[in-house]
């Protein structure tokens, strides 16, 4: 077997698909769209840099509403929560603009959102882009005062790559190697995440990834500590592949062994990418985040 009872690359690529019959053309059109229509919807700061190359930069979409005690972007009155988005794309594809549509119920509840962009592999190594999204998070707690949010009240959720990413986040030691409070994340939602790179290194993925037995150890949340003690809520859609949903499962017996709150759910009638339709205004993903910021 290459990976658990998965014995020929085949297999694994069938059980990693995540498009199953959908057209990846008509996807991203939408998605184009969509994000379009945010950037001129919303106030936005786009490509802010926070590392020295090109691909680390973010778009901020400022907070609206949620009270008078919660002005636009924190610039009057009291600052305001923060969240950042980490988008999927297998860490070889997409970018930010794509996702930006993601942000409308969360800055309608007065949450300030950052949108993330990394590099992505094969033009960087694998760690490279976990060290990209660290650096995002420590930027923007570090600029807090700048962006108008509350460097006490940030949170962060990911898609697919970006669940797994969000997940490393966890298992950064945010003290040791960033004199950062370990506490600085305040609720992380993984949607669809992956978890264990095992499968990886026998997958049509890793031309691009090119994955070492290294990387798989150093960079998989199911085989690391969880740094960070927060509540954390993980979702895989029903309609998915059942590989999702067991890397979602392993992922919250590890978390759960440490002690940390978890709270684990299938979506009946999701599949791996209709799950991003819950961060729609009243959405599920919405309800969940701005939970994080009572």
């Amino acid at each position: 077997m290459l990976y658990r009872d998965l014995a020929t690359q085949e297999a694994i690529d069938r059980a990693y698909d995540p498009m199953r019959g959908r057209d990846p053309a008509v996807l991203l059109a939408d998605w184009h769209d969509r994000s379009a229509a945010s950037r001129q919807r919303h106030r936005v700061t786009l490509d802010l840099p926070y590392g020295p190359t090109l691909a680390e930069c973010l778009d901020v979409y400022h907070a609206e509403g949620r009270g008078e005690e919660r002005a636009a972007g924190g610039e009057e009155g009291k600052p305001v929560p923060c969240h950042l988005f980490f988008h999927g794309g297998y860490w070889r594809s997409l970018g930010h603009k794509e996702f930006g549509f993601v942000v409308d119920g969360l800055v309608a509840s007065g949450i300030t959102v950052a949108v993330v962009n990394y590099a992505l592999c094969p033009a960087v190594a694998f760690g490279e882009v976990v060290r990209q999204a660290r650096a995002a998070l420590a930027w923007v707690y570090r600029h807090a005062g700048a962006l108008g949010v509350n460097p006490r009240q940030i949170s962060v959720s990911g898609h697919s790559a970006g669940g797994h990413l969000c997940a490393m986040l966890l298992a950064t030691d945010w003290e040791g190697d960033y004199g950062l409070p370990d506490d600085l994340i305040k609720g992380a939602l993984c949607v669809s995440g992956l978890y264990d790179l095992g499968p990886f290194p026998w997958s049509w993925l890793q031309p691009k990834l090119q994955l070492s037995g290294r990387d798989v150890s150093d960079y998989s949340p199911v085989r690391l500590p969880c740094r960070v003690p927060v509540g954390v809520q993980l979702v895989a859609g029903g309609e998915e592949s059942s590989e999702f949903a067991r890397q979602m499962q392993a992922y919250a017996e590890h978390l759960r062994g440490q002690g940390i709150g978890v709270a684990s759910a299938m979506l009946d009638g999701d599949d791996h990418f209709s799950l991003l339709e819950h961060y729609r205004p009243g959405g599920r993903f919405v309800e969940g985040i701005t939970a994080f910021h009572p």
